[in-house]
């Protein structure tokens, strides 16, 4: 595997985080604005620190990527990063 190939697979590895990073904020951010003001930013590298961790966690403890148990992991902890950081 050359390093334009194994750039490409640790970027679609780490896309689901990086899109759930993006998107958990802002939506939270429609129906919280005025609890949410000023914190985008700051949840966002929150969430993406977070949801990478939980991936690299998923590939780890079950052997291989993608698997439905660690996409749920991510949308929990996504939601639970935004209540901690900006909600609670």
């Amino acid at each position: 595997m050359d390093a334009l190939a194994f750039f490409d697979h640790l970027l679609n590895f780490f896309a689901p985080a990086l899109g759930l990073a993006l998107l958990v904020p802002s939506v939270a951010r429609l129906v919280w604005w005025r609890a949410l003001q000023g914190q985008w930013l700051r949840q966002v590298k929150w969430l993406l620190l977070a949801n990478a961790l939980v991936l690299v966690l998923g590939l780890v403890l079950r052997g291989r990527d993608g698997a439905t148990l660690t996409y749920a992991a991510l949308v929990v902890t996504s939601a639970v990063g935004v209540w901690w950081t900006g909600l609670r």
